[in-house]
């Protein structure tokens, strides 16, 4: 008798192409590193503005504490140094990639639990020498207390950016084409969970259990334990020597992209393809506040939960589309889709309030614009030579944010001139130069997906 055929072997041809794309080490270790990659981001941002805020900080304060941020736009400055120098002792054993990996976690970890130590204290109880700190440096007391953690919080996400590009590199030169969809939809969906982990869970521990030193503490030890993920994370099979200068590593990347044919097109490609999707995104929870009518709590519950619900099956489902489709059709259909959905917003803006359409809308936007990134980073990644993977997704990624860091105070001005209806019908236009771009860009995208693993 015959041995009964193993569950992957039972299931529809479908179902089983689409565990085949996923159930595999390489893309295991993507999710684990987009958890690591996500986990830091809300414990120097949101995360940490509620500690601020909790503590008694000024509003001034707090809104100056977002300026922490700002690593992770310049991150391409130093991505050629990730690209040019090697870590003696590791890489040789675990490659470039790996080895910048493992020192740059232990380090997230040690600033998290520097962090849990130092603290923040009351201002009745300010330590002798934060005071005599605040003398020296003619700082308030105010000032004076938050100095330590601010500055902690500055290196944890100057680190954190560094960890990104490293991750985004070593993604770049670990998966080859049929995997690129699959490893950008798994990324999206650890980096999320990172989020969820270091944002409201953060928050509830700190709050309900361990409180915000103990909080920052646990976060640290589970920082510690991404080091595992790095490890165990397969070497590429690809071994390209790093850039012989660092003169090399700063010019090279740059002449390597624009020696291709039409790279100047590529590169308003990117900025013009999720534009439509940062209009939408640009001013979400305002207009459902004010332009649509549901209360804050509404807005928290059905917005947070179903939009990144919604956001990781799409990135999950677009993933697997993306390696049956291709890179060319995935970036199109599922263009179209994300700039088609920011219509959902506009029935929100000429319909009554209800709570199961606005869940809708939500989660249409959401699924969709996950669909939409997943198929954008593998695209990103695929534009990426692998000698300097690290220094051009730093700088294609950063270009890619210019529209949705732009157009907030654009967005602004338009819903004051046309309003909420008019602005979300203009948020579906926006979408469209971006799919004319790909469709005159058909044959240079389809080629650099057939390129093996990023290369020329």
């Amino acid at each position: 008798m015959s041995r009964p055929a193993p569950a992957a072997r039972r299931l529809p041809p479908s179902a089983r192409n689409l565990l085949e794309v996923f159930a595999n080490r390489n893309i295991a270790s993507m999710l684990l590193l987009g958890f690591a990659s996500g986990l830091p981001l809300a414990l120097s941002s949101g995360t940490l503005q509620a500690w601020l805020t909790v503590r008694g900080a000024s509003l001034q304060a707090i809104g100056m504490a977002t300026l922490i941020g700002q690593a992770y736009v310049f991150k391409f400055l130093w991505a050629p140094l990730l690209d040019r120098v090697p870590i003696p002792g590791l890489a040789p054993r675990l490659g470039r990639r790996r080895a910048w990996l493992l020192p740059l976690q232990a380090l997230l970890a040690l600033l998290l639990g520097a962090m849990a130590w130092v603290g923040i204290p009351d201002a009745s109880a300010l330590p002798h020498g934060l005071a005599a700190l605040a003398g020296v440096l003619s700082l308030s007391p105010a000032q004076a207390r938050l100095a330590p953690v601010v500055v902690l919080a500055v290196a944890l996400a100057f680190v954190s950016a560094s960890q990104d590009t490293v991750i985004d590199a070593y993604r770049t030169d670990l998966l080859p084409s049929e995997q690129r969809g699959a490893g950008a939809a798994v990324v999206v969906l650890g980096y999320r969970l990172g989020m969820v982990v270091s944002g409201g869970l953060a928050l509830w521990l700190a709050a309900q259990w361990l409180g915000w030193r103990g909080m920052y503490g646990a976060m640290g030890v589970l920082m510690a334990l991404s080091m595992l993920s790095s490890l165990w994370a397969p070497r590429p099979a690809a071994s390209l020597p790093a850039p012989a200068t660092l003169r090399a590593a700063v010019l090279e990347p740059a002449r390597e992209f624009f020696s291709r044919p039409r790279a100047s097109a590529l590169l308003l490609a990117i900025v013009l393809y999720k534009l439509g999707d940062a209009f939408a995104g640009a001013l979400s929870t305002t207009f459902l506040i004010r332009g649509a009518g549901y209360s804050p709590a509404e807005v928290g519950l059905v917005y947070k939960s179903m939009g990144l619900l919604s956001t990781i099956v799409g990135a999950l489902l677009g993933g697997a589309w993306l390696a049956r489709l291709g890179l060319w059709r995935s970036l199109l259909w599922f263009g179209i889709a994300q700039g088609l959905s920011n219509l959902a917003y506009w029935g929100l803006a000429v319909l009554p309030p209800a709570l199961p359409l606005m869940a809708g809308a939500v989660g249409v936007e959401n699924f969709t614009a996950g669909m939409g990134t997943a198929a954008f980073v593998a695209w990103l990644s695929a534009l990426c030579d692998v000698r300097y993977s690290a220094t051009q997704f730093a700088l294609l990624s950063a270009l890619s944010a210019v529209g949705r860091v732009y157009v907030g105070p654009l967005s602004g001005y338009l819903v004051a001139r046309i309003g909420w209806p008019g602005f979300y019908l203009f948020s579906v236009a926006s979408a469209l130069p971006g799919l004319l771009m790909l469709g005159w860009l058909r044959q240079v995208i389809e080629q650099r997906d057939r390129a093996p693993q990023g290369l020329a």
